[in-house]
């Protein structure tokens, strides 16, 4: 879990809170984890395997990236009521993946201040990195859409 970059700021007693929660699945080639518009009721901790993550549009799938080994995904389940942005689908032969239900990962972060505030901050370095890759890819793409729709109506 140390590896996974929402708990790399957790000492092993903070991780030892989840590992009750913890439940590995297996998964097969192209099964699906989940859908874009889900709800996000839980964190995936890919032990082993490779996920493809991607987006619907239209009536196609855009390739978003695969997902390697010793990363987690579904990280907005560390948002109350947030839906999920893409689609992840196993790519390689199968994937052993550890899933932690969010209604756990809720009652660990309200029993344990601390906890909650190193794993969301860890999530918010993230999502930071993720805006700054988002505003290069514009930058150097310029016209393809309109940076503004990704802020929605501010005032």
């Amino acid at each position: 879990m140390k590896k996974i970059n929402v708990f790399e700021q957790l000492s092993f007693e903070q991780l030892s809170h989840f590992i009750p929660f913890m439940h590995l699945r297996i998964y097969k080639a192209n099964e699906v984890v989940f859908f874009r518009g889900d709800p996000s009721h839980a964190l995936y901790l890919l032990i082993k395997g490779e996920i493809a993550l991607t987006l619907d549009i239209k009536d196609h799938f855009e390739h978003l990236g695969f997902l390697p080994a010793d990363k987690s995904f579904g990280d907005n389940a560390l948002v109350p009521d947030a839906k999920r942005i893409y689609n992840a689908v196993v790519s390689s032969e199968a994937a052993h993946i550890y899933v932690i239900p969010q209604i756990n990962i809720f009652e660990i972060f309200e029993h344990y201040p601390k906890i909650k505030a190193k794993v969301l901050e860890s999530y918010l370095k993230q999502q930071d990195e993720y805006m700054n890759r988002l505003f290069t890819a514009y930058k150097n793409n310029l016209g393809f859409f309109e940076l503004g729709h990704v802020y929605g109506k501010l005032i």
